[in-house]
């Protein structure tokens, strides 16, 4: 019986050390949880601004997007973008395989890809430990975000870039820009990966 009862007292003590591990990020084995030293919550902001920032820089023909919001939690803040640019169905193969590309190039790890034709997404995780995502919502209106790991509190102000695309006052963003390119319901090979 008492061989029986520290038995139990030790899984359950492993079991407790466990989630109290996990709950700060060192159980888990990956980057989403690291602390980044030295950064606050505004600076965090500003990294996931520069991430986003670089990953349309390679979309061309450019789009037009908008800042959405920005939201925090405990440790961490997360910045979100809107594309104003109608992106059809046969084009958002091109669009996506772009914005891997230079995930890729720029030593992201993707995570997670779904290959839905209506509402495809791929998720990434930089170096530093941030977590990209794009995905497409209804009717080709894609979305952009960025959270970062756990950092240090402070206030967070608004991205100070001008968007490139316009929105209605009043309304949530929705996609209003037409494009040549984007726009076009005939398939294309996707561009060709800058050198």
């Amino acid at each position: 019986m008492r061989r029986m009862m520290r038995t139990v007292r030790l899984a359950c003590a492993v079991a407790v050390a466990g989630v109290l591990l996990a709950g700060c990020g060192l159980g888990g084995g990956g980057n989403e949880n690291r602390a980044v030293a030295g950064m606050d919550m505004q600076g965090a902001a500003e990294r996931g601004d520069g991430m986003f920032y670089a990953t349309v820089g390679e979309i061309k023909p450019e789009i037009e997007w908008v800042y959405y919001t920005t939201t925090t939690g405990s440790c961490d803040v997360t910045r979100y973008w809107t594309v104003m640019t109608v992106v059809s169905a046969q084009r958002r193969g091109s669009f996506l395989g772009v914005v891997e590309r230079f995930w890729k190039a720029s030593d992201y790890r993707i995570k997670t890809v779904n290959p839905s034709k209506e509402m495809p997404a791929i998720y990434a995780t930089s170096p530093d430990g941030f977590g990209i995502r794009v995905k497409f919502g209804y009717k080709g209106q894609a979305f952009f975000q960025v959270t970062s790991p756990c950092v240090d509190e402070s206030k967070v102000a608004p991205p100070t870039k001008v968007a490139t695309g316009r929105t209605y006052e009043g309304r949530p963003p929705t996609p209003n820009v037409r494009s040549d390119f984007w726009s076009a319901e005939t398939p294309v090979p996707d561009p060709a990966p800058s050198s």
